[in-house]
């Protein structure tokens, strides 16, 4: 008689029996489970660069199509973006300015997130100021060719005397946009920076794990390892380059497009 009974499987193999193919995919990405080892705020940051890409992209398209369709002559930028420097005008000094300034803030914030890497909080830190320091220079610059076009070529939103007076429109909306988004990535850099020297990111349990804990050796472990995924680490500065060296590649795009077209 009990040679005859067959023992029930355990709860645990039935679950994992029934959990594959499509049914364990979806069993999977509806529980509260890391379906990719990402880091929350990288993937989030992604998903705003992603967005952030098509918005450009549009603006930069609809900028071309408006410049191949206009029957009127487009100002040469070659003479409208030239600097007036010992009694001549060099073709787009300051945009090349510009342009070295916000790559070489790209190098900089690069050897700050590898610091970072090494866990070397204060030159992390200090080289992410030197970064913002060169997205303040890199919108004040820009802010000296707005003036001078608006001040001394006359060129509007609405209008231009050089040519045809979708210029003045494109180059603001772009440029404009642009130089919002170093503004935000200047006041990002330091308020990271700022929070990476106060050490706001360190693992507020990393002495406390030194020490033997009352409540048991078990939930002491499990208490830093979750503090730990939370802090203990730099990973914000990561994703701070991340954003810094998207607007750095936008401008890239901008250069060739508008300035060299």
């Amino acid at each position: 008689m009990s040679s005859m009974t067959t023992r029930a499987a355990p709860p645990s193999t039935q679950t994992s029996a029934s959990a594959t193919g499509l049914r364990g995919l979806v069993a999977d990405w509806s529980s509260d489970r890391q379906t990719f080892h990402v880091a929350w705020g990288k993937a989030m940051m992604w998903f705003f660069l992603l967005s952030d890409t098509f918005v450009f992209g549009s603006f930069l398209t609809g900028y071309m199509t408006v410049r191949m369709s206009t029957t009127v002559p487009w100002p040469n930028p070659s003479e409208v973006f030239a600097l007036h420097v010992g009694g001549a005008d060099i073709p787009l000094l300051l945009i090349a300015i510009m342009t070295f300034v916000l790559i070489t803030s790209s190098g900089s914030m690069a050897m700050a997130v590898n610091c970072a890497y090494r866990r070397d909080r204060v030159n992390a830190a200090r080289l992410m100021f030197v970064t913002a320091a060169f997205g303040v220079l890199f919108v004040g610059m820009q802010a000296f060719e707005w003036t001078k076009l608006i001040m001394d070529e006359g060129v509007r939103p609405w209008g231009n005397p050089m040519g045809a007076a979708q210029f003045g429109s494109s180059f603001f909306m772009i440029t404009g946009f642009h130089g919002l988004h170093v503004s935000a990535g200047v006041i990002y850099l330091l308020v990271v920076a700022v929070r990476l020297l106060r050490g706001k990111y360190d693992d507020p349990l990393a002495a406390a794990s030194q020490r033997p804990s009352p409540g048991g050796s078990e939930q002491a472990s499990g208490g830093r390892a979750l503090a730990h995924e939370s802090k203990g680490h730099y990973q914000i500065v990561e994703i701070t380059g991340l954003y810094w060296h998207f607007v750095d590649l936008v401008w890239v795009f901008i250069f060739a497009l508008f300035y060299l077209w």
